[in-house]
């Protein structure tokens, strides 16, 4: 799982080839830190058929901002540069995050 700043957003996700999932969590979030373990677990079962990183928004709050990141968790996928698909908030759960990964996966 990438871990992504502010540094290598751009590159890691905006300009990368293939479908990017996007795990953006915070240091203070409960829910986030609850679902962290299945996230990993889906980047291992799901990791050879899209990209799987996150991005601490404690850490890169302007970055998560210019994402319309503005409530936690979120799931997001990307392709070309564009979020094609996020989950939020409630909507975040184990089953809804699998159901969207394998879509794309």
């Amino acid at each position: 799982m990438l871990e992504l700043d502010k540094n290598n957003f751009e590159e890691e996700v905006l300009k990368a080839e293939g479908y990017v999932f996007v795990d953006f969590y915070g240091d203070g979030c409960v829910p986030c830190q609850a679902l962290m373990p299945k996230v990993h677990e889906f980047a291992d079962t799901y990791g050879d058929k899209l990209k799987f990183a996150a991005l601490n928004t404690t850490k890169a709050r302007r970055l998560a901002i210019g994402q319309k990141v503005l409530g936690l968790p979120v799931m997001a996928i990307y392709k070309g540069g564009e979020k094609v698909e996020e989950l939020v908030k409630d909507d975040c759960t184990p089953e809804a995050i699998e159901e969207m990964i394998k879509k794309y996966a």
